[in-house]
């Protein structure tokens, strides 16, 4: 059964830096376009990042935006989300998920476990 496992969430300062990882479970890692979500508590869940298949074409969410980077390694079959400067309101369960189609910011079918990261002095 394929699946996906987030790794790595913790807490961290204001400012601070954190880097997660996902590991993909499958025999078939680069045929999946890859993509990291979160959700905070009483909020919806937001597209946060989203990497092709071989890693070449990547799109954030605004709030992102020069802080988070994320890259795949389809040779360990790992996506990872490097996450600087950053804020209270990054604090969220942070998803990663998987899909075989084309559209970046949705329709994602295979979902990891998430992990919590939070962010507080």
């Amino acid at each position: 059964q394929v699946q996906l496992a987030e790794s790595g969430g913790g807490l961290v300062q204001p400012g601070g830096s954190l880097r997660v990882s996902c590991a993909y479970s499958g025999r078939t890692f680069s045929n999946y376009i890859m993509g990291w979500f979160r959700q905070a508590p009483e909020k919806e869940r937001e597209f946060v990042a989203a990497i092709s298949r071989g890693g070449a074409l990547t799109i954030y969410g605004d709030s992102v935006k020069g802080r988070f980077t994320i890259s795949r390694d389809n040779a360990k079959n790992t996506v990872y989300l490097q996450m600087d400067s950053l804020k209270v309101e990054d604090t969220a369960v942070y998803y990663c998920a998987a899909q075989r189609g084309a559209d970046y910011r949705n329709n994602y079918d295979l979902w990891g476990q998430g992990t919590q990261i939070t962010v507080s002095s």
